[in-house]
């Protein structure tokens, strides 16, 4: 049908709905559409009801919106509007691919339309069709040559195809058409600079970037990036002698910098340990109070010279009183002779500050202060805490707040040595005791809340972030709505640990649309970038992007939710009843008859208590969505329809949980290529599909980076029955697979296997335990020696940790390990032994007193039981 052209009125009017579309006055726009429509000529005009269509889009009624689009397109197939506006339509659904072609097929019509063009553009860009981008870019250049957004988008373009030399002209030839004064301030001319000599570099013309630098100098204003650059390519060049001197410039401007350190000791090449040690020495004689040039020389040195140098530094750091000298510190602690040097120059300190007030009883001047042990004993208990004695760490530390009952640093350490210690509880009322301390600092109660996530204690840690949160909303609300991923992942994990897997998938997917969201945000920065020529930082907003889903965030939800689908596969909820039972049913089954209906009427009256919580927020939340019904009305500015509210019960009852998973497996499989756990959760959905060929690859992936790893092992073992037994395998995929294990296994079968691994990793407890659980899955009689394996706790055995232990002890529990349920006990009570503040290890059956918060070391884990049997339920 050709395009109907409207008369004079019409045409005014139909000017109109355009500028009121621009404008976000949708409902002018629709009033103006219906005059145009009621007329019966017009009553099909195909442009029009496209523009009725978009308008109601924004609006939030889609399906009305796509039944006009499609109808005014039906109506107009050649009408240039009516296929930007359905492309506009699909943009707004996220269905990109779709929108391109939309966007093709109106330029077929209009080739020249630059809003069209500019659309095109934009979605190519954040589809990364470079291609297509550069395409379109150099339309818009030869349409619009005199606009610089032209010229810096072309550049752009073949700057992301890796095409620099061609980006550093295109550029050039830009630059040569502004007109600048040299003395004149220009920041958006400077960050053109700055973006070329970027370029410049990344193509290796690393001559070609000083040269420019030298040139352009008076005219950029970030003279620091100048300073750095030009010593990174004095570097790149060899200019050695150039380099050392703007390496010392840095240094003067900031001594604190490790990098102009490190640049400093590439420009100087030392030869052995004592020529780079001087070069700190240097630094310490010019910056007396610098702290990096005594720091640095800590990594090289080592014997007597590291034991002088670490001398001086903790005196400094102690004397002056710096709670984060041992976080600085941190990174030495591999080296097991560094350990020792620390702790016994550490150790001494404290001796002779308490005797004598000073570091040494052989120093010859001024007195310490009182604060100077104080700082000792608070880095005495991160030492020993990190070094696995948390009994020592505690004696330091409460030591430390019997004296200075007051300071907040030391209470926040001592949840840090219960967290370690596998007391969460208590580390939770620790960090809860440093709270009320200053409830004014955000940093404190976003640690309680933490702690209190990991304790299981949801509410308490909702209702402390409240206090920073907005008023009138909730406060899980408003995180969700900040982005907070750090709570939402805590949330998720404290849910998935007491089997509530709705409410925990609900917090992986909201963690899930934050990323989704952040990725469409770019859209907001196409344009504004090359408008405002923050060129640098666009780019790497566009590198960062590429690899977004790297992002530990991203990975942790991701990781949780393949997890709960994967249980959710073997052990599907027939009805909610059994996602609330299976959260107490664990520590019921530990409890007397007494403490039983104590437990039961503690439940009931919190069942109460939480019902009439739940009807007076429901309350609220009725009340919230009157309003926000109400200012959606009002708000002209709402585009597209509302998101779909995540349900905890329709999350936890999806039909395909497989599915589900491998959606948030396939950003790590592309992107988390490096952890060999994503290979290993990867496999285990394929071993529940069957899909033997992804096994085999994901195994291979997996041997690539670990392959001693004990979970590998597992997945090694089980792969090789399921092949063995599989009967519906195709020839083809078969004789693959049996080269494959065959190169993997040798000639051995897969209990032979399994005896191999153990005997090579006899002495590590993890590996131990994976070949004993492979040993009840191959052959269900071995479960007595398989157990004894396990539960070995001989200090002659390595890799073992309080996390080790307790993998032991829930493998008994659940059967993993075949049914030598007999061992629980005397387990636990050995683990009790080695780790007496871990709560898994912690007999419940205790009758009688309330806890103490303020009690000796040696009293704390009894009354630890007795915390435990009370949040049992929990």
């Amino acid at each position: 049908m050709p395009t109907v052209t409207l008369p004079p009125k019409e045409n005014a009017l139909f000017k109109r709905i355009l500028r009121c579309y621009e404008h976000k006055q949708y409902r002018n726009g629709l009033k103006f559409c219906k005059q145009i429509l009621s007329n019966p000529k017009f009553a099909e005009h195909g442009e029009t009801l496209a523009m009725k269509g978009l308008t109601l889009n924004c609006l939030g009624k889609k399906e009305e919106a796509y039944d006009l689009v499609r109808r005014g397109l039906r109506n107009d197939l050649r009408s240039h509007v009516c296929w930007h506006v359905y492309g506009l339509l699909q943009r707004s659904d996220k269905k990109y691919d779709e929108a391109i072609k939309c966007y093709r097929n109106a330029l077929k019509w209009d080739k020249d339309n630059l809003q069209i063009l500019r659309d095109l553009s934009l979605l190519q860009i954040q589809m990364r069709d470079l291609e297509g981008y550069r395409e379109t870019r150099y339309q818009l250049l030869q349409l619009r040559p005199a606009q610089r957004a032209s010229w810096i988008g072309y550049a752009i373009a073949y700057h992301l195809l890796e095409d620099y030399e061609m980006a550093a002209k295109i550029i050039e030839e830009f630059r040569k058409t502004q007109q600048t004064s040299p003395d004149k301030v220009d920041y958006e001319y400077s960050e053109l600079l700055l973006y070329q000599n970027q370029v410049l570099r990344e193509a290796g013309l690393y001559k070609e970037a000083l040269e420019h630098l030298s040139n352009y100098e008076k005219q950029i204003c970030d003279k620091l990036a100048v300073e750095e650059t030009r010593g990174e390519l004095l570097l790149k060049l060899e200019r050695l002698e150039e380099a050392t001197e703007v390496y010392r410039r840095l240094q003067e401007r900031n001594p604190e910098n490790w990098s102009y350190y490190h640049g400093l000791e590439k420009a100087l090449k030392p030869s052995s340990v004592e020529e780079r040690h001087k070069i700190y020495e240097d630094a310490w004689e010019k910056f007396p109070k610098g702290l990096v040039p005594r720091r640095l020389p800590l990594n090289f040195l080592s014997g007597e010279k590291f034991r002088e140098c670490l001398d001086r530094y903790l005196r400094m750091n102690f004397s002056k009183g710096c709670p984060p000298v041992f976080t600085t510190l941190k990174s030495l602690y591999n080296d097991k002779e560094k350990v020792a040097i620390i702790e016994e120059l550490v150790v001494g300190y404290e001796t002779s500050l308490k005797s004598c007030r000073m570091f040494s009883q052989n120093d010859d001047g001024k007195e310490e202060p009182p604060t100077t042990l104080l700082w000792v004993q608070y880095f005495l208990a991160q030492h020993y805490d990190m070094i696995g004695q948390q009994t020592l760490a505690l004696e330091y530390i409460n030591a430390a707040i019997d004296s200075t009952p007051t300071l907040i640093e030391l209470f926040l350490i001592k949840a840090k040595i219960y967290k370690h210690a596998g007391n969460i509880r208590e580390a939770a009322q620790w960090m809860d005791e440093a709270q009320a301390l200053d409830t004014a600092d955000r940093f404190i109660n976003s640690k309680c809340a933490k702690y209190m996530l990991k304790a299981g204690m949801i509410k308490e840690a909702e209702e402390m972030c409240s206090k920073f949160t907005r008023e009138g909303a909730s406060a899980v609300e408003n995180l969700n709505e900040m982005q907070c991923m750090w709570f939402q992942t805590e949330c998720a994990l404290a849910y998935k640990a007491m089997n509530k897997f709705g409410e925990a998938l609900k917090k992986c997917h909201e963690i899930e649309r934050h990323f989704v969201e952040i990725t469409d945000d770019q859209f907001d920065f196409h344009t504004y970038c090359m408008r405002k020529m923050t060129l640098r930082s666009y780019v790497d907003l566009l590198k960062l992007e590429d690899v977004l889903r790297q992002h530990p965030f991203y990975y942790k939800a991701a990781v949780t939710a393949i997890q709960i689908y994967l249980s959710l596969h073997d052990n599907p909820l027939t009805d909610d009843s059994k996602e609330l039972q299976a959260d107490t049913e664990h520590f019921k089954s530990n409890l007397s008859d007494k403490e039983l209906k104590k437990l039961r009427n503690k439940q009931r009256r919190a069942q109460k208590k939480a019902q009439l919580e739940e009807e007076k927020k429901n309350a609220e939340k009725e009340k919230q969505l009157k309003n926000q019904k109400k200012k959606k009305e009002d708000d002209d500015e709402e585009i597209g329809g509302p998101k779909e509210e995540l349900v905890p019960d329709k999350l936890v009852k999806v039909e395909n949980p497989l599915e589900e998973a491998v959606k948030f497996l396939m950003p790590l499989k592309h992107l988390v290529k490096d952890k060999i756990d994503t290979h290993l959760l990867a496999f285990e959905i394929y071993f529940r599909k069957e899909k033997y060929l992804l096994m085999l690859q994901s195994v291979k992936r997996a041997l690539a980076i670990d392959p001693d790893h004990p979970w590998l092992h597992q997945c090694l073992v089980r792969f090789f029955k399921g092949v063995s037994e599989s009967k519906e395998l195709p020839e083809v995929v078969r004789t693959v697979l049996k080269q494959e294990i065959t190169r993997l296994f040798g000639d051995s079968n897969a209990k032979s296997f399994n005896q191999a691994y153990l005997t090579k990793h006899s002495n590590s407890i993890p590996h131990r335990l994976a070949a004993a659980k492979m040993m009840v899955y191959l052959d269900s009689s071995t479960e007595t020696k398989a157990a004894e394996l396990a539960t070995a706790l001989d200090e002659s055995l390595n890799n073992r940790t309080i996390q080790i232990c307790t993998e032991v002890l829930e493998c008994i529990r659940s059967g993993a390990l075949g049914d030598c349920k007999e061992h629980v006990e005397a387990y636990r009570a050995e683990c009790h032994k080695l780790y007496p503040y871990t709560l898994a290890f912690i007999c419940l059956h205790r009758n009688g007193g309330a806890s103490q918060r303020n009690v000796s070391v040696t009293k704390q884990p009894a009354d630890e039981k007795r915390n435990w049997a009370e949040h049992g339920a929990l």
